[in-house]
């Protein structure tokens, strides 16, 4: 599931230039109030397209702004830090309304020093993030007050790259750390070619439904009555159903290019998954006959008239788009559910595109071929009841496909309500239901294998209930990955994967078991981060792989634990900064920053446990990117590193 190719370099050029340098330069100043009493004044100047997150923002989305005094025994007393008003609107990282602030801003804070204070400066830890539209970056400078000059003091950020540490790795291969990862063997064709023939199968079923199989005889004997022009218009009528439903995919280039991570959002935001889930209910109650889903029967009569109105291929393009609007009652759940599974499959709208080519095209096939061929169509059986019967068991798909978007809400929130048993459960009612229907409408041959078929169905899906070593690898995009289970008593880690939180322990398990290293850099307030986990880990092949081939590392960058005495890490630049690291997250912060000369989040690396990098790191991708990814470096590590 990629996205275009220019999308995707678009993102390794943005990432290249976005992290080479905080996108936030500070500086400080101080205005004397009186003897004692002093105002410090912080300016940020903040690079485009980014922004710097407010003090005031509620749990769930980034982290605010913060300063903190090293020691607050010199004042009397101090205010709390002003800020200017902020701006509030949706972020798209966060998926929420946040409030930030961009370009410039300034903060203030009135200080009343203690009578004994006699130090020229002071010195306040300041802890910030940052986003783009795509990443995240946490960091913590120290800020420096003159207070015997009121001219403004640059505060440069730490330089990692000339300090001397504990925390440097002996890396090998690092000249794979200059470019991000590209997936070199694209699936996008094998992708694009499965969701073609997904579209030719909907095509097909639509052609079966009451909606459209009595429209051939009558369309094509219409045609024949053109003599020597008939193969002429109904070549053209077919490619104008073609071309009419590859342009319902025209419109989501557009939202691309607005925002390119709109069909991502859509793919991973619990509330259209809900959505999408009522909709799909609606579509199988419409199948199964409850009501109808029909546009406004003024489009199909003023349509219908143009088609008589008009002459040649100009009438023919209007018949075209009259037997599309007609037939939207069956065809509109099919084409719902092409949509939806397009759109969230992270494949883009150039997806959708090869899904609506494959539906037109078969809706198209057989009134081209019929009038090239029209002894054939003595041999089509006669519509009947069957097609009804048709139109219900595609309700049971819709339906089945509904509880599979509840599914995703269920994986996201963490409700813990569809467990893969209880998802299990209500496919094989779901299927049973569709068998028992089939008998219950005809006691006709075709009925009964078609129920039989169902039931069986049904049942060798229960049988996994019960039997572990069922093969479900065929509905292994579909139903909720294994680790989701009630016997499954879950950890602190990501999908109650088994993680480290501490790379010297990591490394030495790694060593111990001969496996590589899944060095996985993250944070508490990283949503992408979430993203990854919920909807890239939760896909059995790459849990699989991660779960049963590396030792995974998980750093939060963002961990406000304090570290032991013992542990506090004190650097030094060679411009004089000192920064001394006494919490977890600034530790995991620097250890990144020092090696791998990245700072953001997510950041993935694939390491030896001889610390030689199997490949390029990685960073916020598609599924089938990150499943190619870590099958790369396994395979490298096995072929080169595993018998050292």
């Amino acid at each position: 599931m990629l996205k275009s190719l220019n999308l995707k370099l678009l993102f390794i050029l943005l990432s290249f230039f976005s992290f080479s340098q905080d996108p936030v330069t500070w500086s400080t100043s101080v205005e004397k109030i009186n003897n004692n009493t002093y105002k410090l004044i912080t300016e940020a100047s903040i690079q485009e397209n980014w922004r710097l997150y407010s003090q005031n923002l509620e749990d769930g989305g980034a982290l605010p702004t913060e300063f903190v005094f090293e020691d607050e025994s010199i004042f009397q007393s101090f205010s709390n830090v002003q800020e200017l008003d902020a701006i509030t609107k949706f972020d798209p990282i966060f998926q929420m309304d946040q409030s930030y602030f961009i370009n410039q801003t300034f903060f203030t804070q009135e200080i009343v020093l203690d009578d004994n204070f006699n130090q020229k400066s002071i010195v306040q830890d300041l802890y910030y993030q940052v986003c783009d539209d795509r990443v995240c970056i946490f960091q913590d400078i120290k800020l420096i007050f003159n207070l015997d000059s009121e001219n403004e003091s640059v505060i440069k950020s730490f330089d990692y790259s000339s300090i001397i540490s504990d925390l440097q790795l002996d890396l090998q291969n690092t000249e794979l750390l200059e470019n991000e990862y590209v997936n070199e063997s694209s699936n996008n064709f094998s992708r694009r070619l499965n969701i073609l023939i997904l579209g030719l199968l909907g095509g097909f079923l639509a052609l079966l439904t009451p909606c459209v199989f009595p429209m051939i005889p009558l369309t094509v004997s219409f045609f024949s009555t053109k003599n020597e022009k008939a193969r002429l218009y109904s070549m053209s009528y077919g490619f104008f159903i073609i071309l009419i439903y590859v342009s319902l995919s025209i419109p989501f280039y557009f939202l691309e290019n607005i925002n390119p991570e709109i069909l991502n959002q859509i793919s991973t935001s619990p509330i259209l998954n809900f959505i999408f889930f009522a909709i799909f209910i609606a579509f199988a109650l419409s199948l199964f006959g409850l009501f109808e889903i029909t546009l406004p029967s003024s489009w199909s009569n003023t349509v219908d008239s143009k088609s008589n109105l008009y002459k040649g291929l100009i009438s023919t393009f209007f018949m075209s788009l009259t037997l599309c609007l007609v037939s939207f009652s069956c065809t509109g759940p099919i084409l719902g559910t092409l949509l939806v599974g397009t759109l969230t499959s992270d494949g883009g709208a150039i997806d959708l595109t090869y899904g609506m080519l494959g539906f037109g095209v078969a809706l198209a096939i057989p009134f081209t071929l019929l009038a090239f061929f029209p002894n054939i169509i003595n041999k089509l059986p006669k519509s009947g009841s069957w097609t009804n019967s048709i139109k219900v068991i595609l309700g049971f798909v819709e339906l089945a496909l509904a509880f599979k978007f509840l599914s995703n809400v269920d994986l996201i929130q963490e409700w813990g309500i569809l467990k893969r048993e209880v998802f299990i459960g209500i496919w094989v009612l779901i299927s049973v239901s569709c068998g028992l229907y089939l008998i219950i409408t005809s006691r006709k041959t075709s009925y009964i294998i078609s129920s039989t078929f169902f039931i069986l169905i049904g049942l060798y899906m229960g049988s996994s209930l019960f039997n572990k070593s069922t093969n479900m690898s065929l509905l292994s995009g579909l139903l909720p990955p294994e680790f989701y289970s009630i016997y499954n008593d879950s950890n602190d880690c990501p999908l109650g994967l088994d993680c480290i939180k501490d790379f010297d322990k990591g490394l030495d398990l790694a060593k111990l078991n001969n496996k590589p290293i899944l060095l996985d850099f993250t944070g508490w307030a990283c949503a992408n981060c979430r993203r990854v986990e919920e909807n890239t880990w939760s896909v059995p092949k790459v849990y699989d792989l991660i779960n049963n081939e590396f030792i995974l590392i998980s750093l939060y960058v963002d961990d406000r634990s304090a570290l032991s005495r013992d542990e506090i890490i004190v650097l030094r630049d060679k411009n004089g900064n000192e920064k001394i690291l006494n919490k977890v997250g600034e530790k995991w912060s620097a250890f990144q920053t020092v090696n791998f000369k990245n700072n953001s989040q997510p950041y993935y690396v694939l390491l030896s446990p001889n610390l030689d990098l199997l490949n390029k790191p990685l960073q916020y991708t598609d599924t089938d990117t990150y499943f190619s990814w870590l099958d790369e470096g396994l395979k490298n590590y096995k072929s080169n590193y595993l018998l050292k």
